[in-house]
């Protein structure tokens, strides 16, 4: 039996043309990368993660994060908390004062940081507190008519699964769409994501599931909805120095078949395009430094000396960007051998998740949430 791809996503008022949502991740999904990946294919995409008392609170650093292209028609925002009043209080914010149109919430952060108070991965294991922080989130939304999505993980660890609870909960607090990383927090970014628990989550809950974890090509994604039965995919890592993968996502959801393969040159002209947004939102100087990390992953695999990497790695100006760029050799084809495997980070298993103490004690933990950072600033 053929599985019939779906080629839109509805999240409550919020219709995207492509079932393909751009996982948010620390300081990569600014607003000009997200319109770097919107010029490529249709599909939702997430600014940074916020937290919501930097929000409430008037956090600067959180303001400068709330930045959208003036083409970015659906505005997307990731919200982090574990105090359920902050975390209304905050989407409440999001919806009157900057014209949100969708707000995720994050319960899959893995950083020992985020997990140590509490929050991210760590705050479904309290059920009771996991419910109260959606249904503040659902009704601050619900006047302005905007969506409340959640991302989580598989749970702590094996033996401490808390996904298909957390489903229920979601359900029954009226969240539009759930989010499964396929890894446990311990397993942090490391493994293989485990695509069975994304299928028994769809089979559990009657709200759109959308797969995560090991989506390398656009292929994958095909493979993860035909074999989970999920609504959509959330993409993260496979897209670093790869914008061009939406425009893949979008064929394939499409029922057209496309792995795009780019030449070197091809390759230098998106990475100029992403130079030149990030100028224009954040200015010259501080637009290229911030492009130096994604240079790595754009010439993955390219043939490019150690001298010239060092060099871009030192970019300052899009005047020396261009004669960087012009010692690249246009022709070079893409290196196939790097199709299917891993970007950005991996790392090990965590030897331990990193909790609050005593926080196994309790399943429920109404009321005993703990103060989030105001400047908490990661993704999941």
């Amino acid at each position: 039996m053929t599985t019939v791809l779906p080629d839109s996503l509805t999240l409550g008022s919020v219709r995207v043309e492509t079932p393909v949502v751009l996982a948010p991740m620390a300081g990569i999904t600014n607003a000009a990368y997200r319109r770097l990946c919107a010029e490529q294919g249709a599909g939702l995409y997430v600014c940074e993660m916020i937290t919501s008392r930097g929000l409430v609170e008037g956090d600067e650093t959180t303001k400068k994060m709330l930045v959208f292209d003036e083409l970015e028609t659906v505005r997307s925002v990731q919200l982090y908390g574990t105090d359920p009043v902050y975390i209304g209080k905050a989407v409440e914010i999001l919806c009157a004062d900057h014209g949100v149109a969708h707000v995720d919430l994050n319960f899959g952060c893995p950083v020992p940081k985020v997990t140590r108070k509490g929050g991210g991965g760590a705050l479904p294991w309290k059920r009771g507190l996991l419910g109260e922080v959606l249904e503040h989130a659902v009704a601050a939304a619900a006047p302005y008519d905007v969506p409340v999505t959640m991302k989580t993980r598989k749970g702590l660890d094996d033996d401490h699964l808390t996904y298909l609870d957390a489903g229920r909960i979601a359900q029954e607090s009226g969240v539009a769409a759930i989010a499964l990383h396929g890894r446990t927090v311990q397993q942090a970014y490391s493994g293989e994501a485990d695509w069975d628990a994304i299928g028994a989550l769809v089979d559990h809950v009657d709200i759109p599931v959308l797969g995560n974890g090991d989506i390398w090509e656009a292929a994958d994604a095909v493979r993860m909805v035909e074999q989970t039965g999920a609504a959509g995919v959330v993409v993260g890592r496979g897209c670093l120095g790869r914008p061009w993968l939406f425009r893949d996502l979008a064929a394939a959801f499409h029922g057209e078949d496309v792995a795009t393969l780019p030449s070197l040159g091809e390759v230098k002209t998106m990475m100029r395009r992403h130079a030149e947004l990030l100028s224009e939102h954040m200015g010259e100087e501080r637009g290229c430094k911030e492009f130096r990390k994604h240079i790595t992953w754009y010439l993955k695999g390219f043939p490019a000396g150690g001298e010239l990497r060092h060099r871009l790695a030192l970019v300052d100006s899009l005047a020396s960007l261009d004669e960087l760029l012009a010692d690249l050799d246009d022709a070079a084809p893409f290196p196939e051998r790097e199709l299917g495997t891993p970007r950005g980070r991996q790392g090990a298993p965590r030897k331990k998740v990193v909790l609050p103490d005593g926080w196994l004690d309790d399943t429920d933990g109404r009321g005993s949430h703990l103060r989030e950072d105001a400047d908490e600033a990661t993704g999941g």
